[in-house]
């Protein structure tokens, strides 16, 4: 019978101390405060994963979980905090690089889709409710592009946070207006667009103008002006804008789509601009 042991790594685990773990081999990334800082902010005890360890010299060398080690130390305000530890007794220094660079090469990472519906299982309420708003406009959250189905949940998830429900509402009601689900339609960029001037312009922005004008223009054809004009979502609120405005003698300002509250800098800028506006939005 064939020995199964084998496929078991010889490890055993242990609380040890922050002080008495020693994290900075050559091979390993520097740490970033920025992500430490983030992770602090959104703090969750059960999501601390074991640091995986390598005992040698009687020292205990960390290869996974330098982060981890650091957010618990700078949460509980003492390196005498323990945590669990993965302890490796018979690595050696080339090994433990090995694992570190081909840790992830093998792991597949969960899709936005699937984190999306993860959290409404765990009843989180912002999924909720941007699963509500999609649903009362008549679509639906999908993991492959389909008439009436949303792919861009990344997309959503962000307008909803960063400026919450009625934007997201109004944007996702214009789309179905204009184009009734279309596929084209519900791509991430043509969503980020019309909520650039649903932000930008306001009540100034008529729905019902912009989804009889709009609406004469196939959204593939609004996506090839959008990519001749300008990459990203910005090029796609150009291009819808410039329809908007046909047959209007005011129309509404190309340039107020350039406007930011964290505009800097001189304002004829347009790569910096796109920067901006693919951060705030």
């Amino acid at each position: 019978m064939e020995n199964l042991d084998k496929y078991v790594p010889k490890v055993h685990f242990e609380q040890i101390p922050i002080k008495n773990l020693v994290s900075n081999q050559k091979y390993q990334r520097n740490l970033s405060q920025r992500h430490i800082d983030r992770t602090l902010k959104n703090f969750d005890l059960y999501q601390i994963n074991p640091v995986k360890v390598s005992r040698r010299d009687g020292k205990n060398y960390v290869f996974n979980g330098q982060h981890t080690i650091e957010m618990i130390a700078a949460i509980s305000g003492s390196r005498d905090t323990p945590v669990w530890c993965m302890v490796y007794d018979d690595l050696e220094y080339i090994h433990e690089a090995d694992i570190f660079a081909n840790q992830q090469k093998f792991v597949k990472k969960l899709s936005a889709y699937e984190i999306f519906v993860a959290n409404i299982e765990a009843d989180n309420d912002s999924q909720i409710v941007v699963q509500k708003i999609v649903e009362s406009c008549g679509l639906k959250i999908t993991s492959t592009r389909c008439l009436g189905g949303i792919c861009a949940v990344t997309c959503l998830e962000q307008i909803f946070q960063n400026h919450g429900y009625h934007v997201l509402d109004r944007t996702l009601k214009l789309v179905v207006n204009t184009w009734e689900g279309d596929m084209v339609s519900l791509a991430a960029n043509m969503i980020r667009g019309i909520a650039h001037l649903v932000i930008v312009f306001g009540d100034s922005l008529r729905d019902e103008v912009f989804a009889e004008r709009v609406g004469t223009v196939s959204a593939r054809e609004i996506a090839r002006t959008a990519k001749d004009r300008r990459a990203g979502s910005l090029g796609y609120a150009e291009a819808l804008l410039i329809v908007y405005n046909k047959k209007s003698k005011a129309g509404l300002s190309m340039q107020k789509l350039y406007k930011s509250r964290n505009q800097r800098g001189d304002s004829t800028n347009m790569e910096y601009e796109s920067e901006v506006y693919s951060e705030w939005i």
